[in-house]
Protein backbone atom coordinates (compact mmCIF):
# COMPACT_ATOMS: atom_id res chain seq x y z
CA UNK A 1 0.00 0.00 0.00
CA UNK A 2 2.71 2.54 1.17
CA UNK A 3 4.20 1.86 -2.42
CA UNK A 4 1.29 2.80 -4.50
CA UNK A 5 0.49 6.02 -2.32
CA UNK A 6 4.42 6.92 -2.66
CA UNK A 7 4.32 6.56 -6.31
CA UNK A 8 1.05 8.75 -6.63
CA UNK A 9 3.20 11.67 -4.78
CA UNK A 10 4.65 14.55 -6.60
CA UNK A 11 8.52 13.73 -6.97
CA UNK A 12 11.18 16.90 -6.41
CA UNK A 13 13.70 17.04 -9.28
CA UNK A 14 17.16 19.30 -9.56
CA UNK A 15 18.43 20.00 -12.77
CA UNK A 16 21.78 22.01 -13.40
CA UNK A 17 22.74 23.58 -17.02
CA UNK A 18 26.13 24.12 -16.94
CA UNK A 19 29.10 25.48 -19.24
CA UNK A 20 31.31 23.13 -20.67
CA UNK A 21 33.88 25.54 -22.64
CA UNK A 22 33.60 29.48 -23.75
CA UNK A 23 30.47 29.70 -25.77
CA UNK A 24 31.74 31.13 -29.28
CA UNK A 25 31.88 34.64 -30.13
CA UNK A 26 29.68 35.79 -33.45
CA UNK A 27 31.58 38.58 -35.42
CA UNK A 28 32.53 38.57 -39.20
CA UNK A 29 35.83 37.78 -39.85
CA UNK A 30 37.38 40.40 -41.81
CA UNK A 31 40.10 37.77 -43.71
CA UNK A 32 37.61 35.22 -44.45
CA UNK A 33 34.06 34.11 -44.43
CA UNK A 34 33.63 32.73 -41.08
CA UNK A 35 30.97 34.18 -38.40
CA UNK A 36 32.44 33.19 -35.25
CA UNK A 37 35.58 33.26 -33.37
CA UNK A 38 36.83 31.16 -29.88
CA UNK A 39 38.73 32.40 -27.15
CA UNK A 40 40.72 30.36 -24.97
CA UNK A 41 41.04 33.62 -21.96
CA UNK A 42 44.07 35.35 -23.56
CA UNK A 43 44.13 38.65 -23.02
CA UNK A 44 46.52 41.67 -24.08
CA UNK A 45 47.58 44.92 -22.20
CA UNK A 46 48.71 47.95 -23.67
CA UNK A 47 49.45 50.88 -21.56
CA UNK A 48 50.38 54.27 -22.65
CA UNK A 49 51.59 56.65 -19.66
CA UNK A 50 49.09 56.43 -17.72
CA UNK A 51 45.99 55.25 -19.61
CA UNK A 52 45.77 51.43 -20.50
CA UNK A 53 43.98 49.26 -22.95
CA UNK A 54 42.47 45.81 -22.33
CA UNK A 55 41.28 43.31 -24.85
CA UNK A 56 39.82 39.88 -24.82
CA UNK A 57 41.75 38.11 -27.83
CA UNK A 58 40.21 35.63 -30.10
CA UNK A 59 40.68 33.41 -33.15
CA UNK A 60 38.42 32.51 -36.29
CA UNK A 61 37.50 29.54 -36.05
CA UNK A 62 37.96 29.27 -40.12
CA UNK A 63 41.15 31.35 -40.63
CA UNK A 64 42.91 31.66 -37.32
CA UNK A 65 43.15 35.58 -37.59
CA UNK A 66 42.83 37.19 -34.42
CA UNK A 67 40.22 39.63 -33.08
CA UNK A 68 40.43 41.89 -30.22
CA UNK A 69 37.42 42.57 -27.69
CA UNK A 70 37.49 45.88 -26.02
CA UNK A 71 37.46 44.75 -21.96
CA UNK A 72 38.87 48.66 -21.02
CA UNK A 73 39.85 51.39 -23.29
CA UNK A 74 42.13 54.24 -22.25
CA UNK A 75 41.07 54.09 -18.58
CA UNK A 76 43.36 55.80 -16.00
CA UNK A 77 45.86 53.10 -14.73
CA UNK A 78 45.19 53.65 -11.04
CA UNK A 79 41.63 53.66 -11.86
CA UNK A 80 41.62 49.32 -12.83
CA UNK A 81 41.88 47.18 -9.16
CA UNK A 82 44.89 45.15 -8.72
CA UNK A 83 43.42 41.76 -8.74
CA UNK A 84 41.64 42.41 -12.16
CA UNK A 85 45.19 43.31 -13.72
CA UNK A 86 46.56 40.31 -11.96
CA UNK A 87 43.99 38.27 -13.26
CA UNK A 88 44.47 39.88 -16.60
CA UNK A 89 47.86 39.14 -16.77
CA UNK A 90 47.38 36.00 -15.76
CA UNK A 91 45.31 35.09 -19.32
CA UNK A 92 42.78 33.85 -16.61
CA UNK A 93 39.78 32.32 -17.88
CA UNK A 94 37.43 32.57 -15.93
CA UNK A 95 37.82 36.13 -16.17
CA UNK A 96 37.22 35.58 -19.54
CA UNK A 97 33.33 33.92 -18.76
CA UNK A 98 32.88 36.51 -16.69
CA UNK A 99 33.24 39.34 -19.24
CA UNK A 100 31.62 37.35 -21.83
CA UNK A 101 28.33 37.28 -19.47
CA UNK A 102 28.72 41.14 -19.72
CA UNK A 103 25.77 42.41 -21.71
CA UNK A 104 27.44 46.15 -21.74
CA UNK A 105 30.70 44.17 -22.71
CA UNK A 106 28.82 42.75 -25.45
CA UNK A 107 26.63 45.24 -26.96
CA UNK A 108 29.78 47.51 -26.72
CA UNK A 109 31.38 45.45 -28.86
CA UNK A 110 28.62 44.77 -31.57
CA UNK A 111 28.97 40.64 -30.83
CA UNK A 112 26.64 37.80 -30.22
CA UNK A 113 26.99 34.73 -28.12
CA UNK A 114 26.61 31.24 -29.76
CA UNK A 115 26.25 28.78 -26.81
CA UNK A 116 25.78 25.64 -29.28
CA UNK A 117 27.70 22.69 -27.43
CA UNK A 118 29.01 24.97 -24.96
CA UNK A 119 26.84 23.65 -22.10
CA UNK A 120 25.40 20.31 -20.46
CA UNK A 121 22.23 19.16 -18.83
CA UNK A 122 23.35 17.77 -15.54
CA UNK A 123 19.84 15.82 -14.79
CA UNK A 124 20.80 13.92 -11.49
CA UNK A 125 21.61 10.76 -12.62
CA UNK A 126 19.33 7.63 -14.87
CA UNK A 127 16.95 7.43 -12.00
CA UNK A 128 14.86 10.42 -13.47
CA UNK A 129 12.69 7.50 -15.49
CA UNK A 130 11.33 6.19 -12.94
CA UNK A 131 9.94 9.17 -12.19
CA UNK A 132 7.73 9.35 -15.04
CA UNK A 133 5.45 6.61 -14.02
CA UNK A 134 4.68 9.15 -11.02
CA UNK A 135 1.65 11.34 -10.94
CA UNK A 136 3.20 14.00 -11.48
CA UNK A 137 7.26 15.58 -11.62
CA UNK A 138 8.41 18.66 -10.13
CA UNK A 139 11.24 20.04 -11.67
CA UNK A 140 13.92 22.58 -10.40
CA UNK A 141 16.07 24.50 -13.27
CA UNK A 142 18.94 26.45 -12.34
CA UNK A 143 21.65 27.82 -14.45
CA UNK A 144 25.32 27.80 -13.17
CA UNK A 145 26.01 30.32 -15.95
CA UNK A 146 23.94 32.79 -18.35
CA UNK A 147 23.24 30.24 -21.32
CA UNK A 148 20.39 30.93 -22.96
CA UNK A 149 18.45 28.09 -23.87
CA UNK A 150 14.87 26.92 -24.48
CA UNK A 151 13.37 25.06 -22.19
CA UNK A 152 11.79 23.01 -24.22
CA UNK A 153 14.79 21.65 -25.33
CA UNK A 154 16.28 21.13 -21.96
CA UNK A 155 12.75 19.43 -21.28
CA UNK A 156 13.31 17.22 -24.25
CA UNK A 157 16.84 16.68 -23.37
CA UNK A 158 15.98 16.07 -20.18
CA UNK A 159 13.56 13.24 -20.81
CA UNK A 160 14.68 11.70 -24.06
CA UNK A 161 11.49 13.09 -25.86
CA UNK A 162 11.39 14.92 -29.08
CA UNK A 163 10.42 18.81 -28.98
CA UNK A 164 7.30 17.83 -30.86
CA UNK A 165 6.56 15.57 -27.77
CA UNK A 166 7.66 18.35 -25.06
CA UNK A 167 5.48 20.89 -27.58
CA UNK A 168 2.35 18.10 -27.23
CA UNK A 169 2.54 17.58 -23.80
CA UNK A 170 2.42 21.56 -23.32
CA UNK A 171 -0.70 21.97 -25.27
CA UNK A 172 -2.31 18.82 -23.58
CA UNK A 173 -1.56 20.83 -19.84
CA UNK A 174 0.45 18.26 -18.63
CA UNK A 175 3.64 20.29 -18.95
CA UNK A 176 2.67 23.09 -17.00
CA UNK A 177 5.38 26.17 -15.63
CA UNK A 178 5.29 29.62 -14.45
CA UNK A 179 7.20 30.97 -17.46
CA UNK A 180 6.64 30.21 -21.43
CA UNK A 181 8.14 27.33 -22.05
CA UNK A 182 8.55 28.65 -25.30
CA UNK A 183 11.58 31.02 -26.30
CA UNK A 184 14.85 31.23 -24.91
CA UNK A 185 15.95 31.67 -20.67
CA UNK A 186 18.20 32.11 -18.77
CA UNK A 187 17.58 32.05 -15.85
CA UNK A 188 16.08 29.67 -12.96
CA UNK A 189 12.36 28.21 -13.51
CA UNK A 190 10.59 25.37 -12.46
CA UNK A 191 8.16 22.98 -14.49
CA UNK A 192 5.55 20.28 -13.37
CA UNK A 193 4.99 17.04 -15.93
CA UNK A 194 1.78 15.49 -15.33
CA UNK A 195 1.07 11.49 -16.48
Amino acid sequence: MSEIQSSSTAVLENWVVKPVRLPLIRRRCHGCASGTFRTTGKFRANANHKLIDIWLLALCTGCGDTTKIVVMERVHVRSVRPELLDRVHDNDPSLAAELLHDAALLRRNHIDLDWSDAWRLDTGGPDRADHLDREAVDVSVRFAARIPVRPARLIAEGYGLSRAGVEKLIDDGKLVSSVRLSGKLSGDFTFTLKR
